[in-house]
């Protein structure tokens, strides 16, 4: 047994510990246990007795909760449990509200606790409604747009296509519970200027030669459907321009650095997933070779960025967001987006994204090596070679690397130990069979 998000220990019992069995209460619940040490060690307690009697009181009566006290024994010391369940509203120790996360106890405050207030109300941030806005302040034509790609997908019935704006918002699920006020997800896709109501409701983009050398940036403004097509219109027309290229019969052909439907799918994820309480806007950051779609949110409770990588449910940080996007063909509502990513950058023979998380951020990395920006970070012709045929080929053998470079199988070792430390990493035990890939996927789960 050691502490975790669902247990503590504490050598002793203080009333402050009624932090925890609220942190308990208002996370997955959890046990704590009374006269062990901060190391697993049993030290055992004088008053187990009395205690065994009291807490249960004193928590029921400071905090409203029931929990069950055992007393267990070890080598002659005893020892208490406390056994705390998760409760379906809001615990709190004295006007404060606390919060077991992985092994920390965290005071919720501000937007973390608005959030939490109302999930436990069965309700999420995008669903609060907005008073004094009604459907005449919202703007016509991206009605209008939203129709067109509506009845495009198939995604609504042609009857809720032909009604007025406001049968619309209703069949979007768009008013609150009472039906006289609009959500905040109607204001933040309709609106001519949801800003004006919640704050950093807008995207960034900026183009870097490095991060400290910002050659030049827009912003992008108006609703969330007219920021989707302005976005993707800017990173098409201004900051990822294709090159031209002809093939032996005449065809035209473009090809851009970066993978389009890989670049549509993380600046949709990134609007349908952030955060809109945090008032900072989503961040795209444009390098020659690489592309970062950064914004605030946080993956659903106990995921890690692994779960992007393989096929997983759709649990959307703004569901009425999202809802209205998936009906107007943005993005599909079975949680394919990061898999889309991820099979759009292997067919356009790219590195794979670099999904990160560390609260309360969340980031897509997308890169495109080249033998100019790889020669420019300083990597020696030959490990240049490696990177790039493994961005062609997606993996490569110690056998491949001194066929590829026309070394022994030491220097073809030695290559891959230096690049290791940056850009691959070993798939398998070391020896026959042993593969090397491009790093990617997950980072700071």
């Amino acid at each position: 047994m050691a502490e975790s998000q669902h247990i503590e220990w504490k050598e002793t019992w203080h009333e402050k510990y009624l932090k925890w069995v609220s942190g308990f209460a208002n996370a997955q619940g959890g046990t704590l246990y009374i006269g062990i040490d901060n190391k697993g060690v049993v030290k055992g307690i004088s008053n187990a007795q009395k205690l065994l009697e009291d807490l249960p009181n004193q928590i029921r009566d400071v905090l409203g909760v029931m929990v069950a006290v055992n007393l267990h024994t070890k080598d002659g010391l005893e020892y208490l449990e406390i056994i705390v369940e998760q409760y379906p509203f809001p615990i709190s120790l004295r006007g404060k509200y606390y919060y077991r996360s992985g092994s920390t106890l965290q005071e919720l405050k501000g937007a973390a606790l608005t959030k939490f207030l109302l999930e436990r109300q069965g309700k999420k941030w995008d669903g609060v409604p907005v008073p004094n806005i009604s459907v005449e302040d919202l703007k016509d034509n991206t009605f209008n747009i939203f129709k067109l790609k509506a009845e495009k997908s198939k995604r609504l019935s042609t009857e809720d296509l032909e009604g007025s704006n406001k049968e619309l918002l209703e069949s979007l699920n768009l008013y609150a519970d009472n039906d006289t006020m609009l959500k905040r997800a109607a204001v933040l896709l309709f609106h001519p200027n949801p800003e004006k109501y919640i704050t950093g409701a807008f995207i960034k983009i900026g183009f870097f030669e490095d991060d400290d050398d910002l050659k030049y940036q827009d912003e992008i403004k108006g609703n969330l459907l007219e920021q989707a097509e302005e976005t993707l219109d800017l990173l098409k027309t201004k900051y990822d321009k294709a090159s031209i290229s002809y093939a032996d019969d005449g065809t035209r052909e473009e090809k851009f650095t970066f993978p389009q439907d890989a670049v549509r799918e993380a600046v949709l994820n990134a609007i349908a997933h952030k955060d809109y309480s945090s008032g900072i806007p989503i961040q795209i950051s444009v390098y020659s070779n690489k592309i970062i779609f950064w914004n605030e949110g946080q993956l659903p409770e106990n995921w890690t960025v692994d779960r992007l990588s393989e096929k997983h449910p759709s649990k959307p940080f703004n569901p009425d967001i999202a809802n209205t996007l998936f009906r107007a063909g943005y993005i599909e509502s079975w949680g394919r987006g990061t898999i889309k990513i991820i099979n759009a950058c292997k067919a356009h023979k790219i590195a794979p994204p670099i999904f990160a998380n560390t609260a309360p951020d969340f980031q897509v990395t997308l890169i495109s090596y080249s033998e100019k920006g790889l020669s420019k970070m300083g990597l020696k012709k030959e490990l240049v070679k490696i990177v790039l045929h493994l961005q062609e080929n997606e993996n490569i053998t110690n056998t491949d690397v001194q066929k590829l470079c026309d070394v022994s199988k030491a220097t073809a070792t030695r290559y891959l130990n230096d690049l290791e430390k940056s850009f691959i990493e070993k798939v398998g035990t070391t020896g026959v069979g042993t593969i090397y890939v491009l790093k990617g996927l997950n980072k700071d789960s």
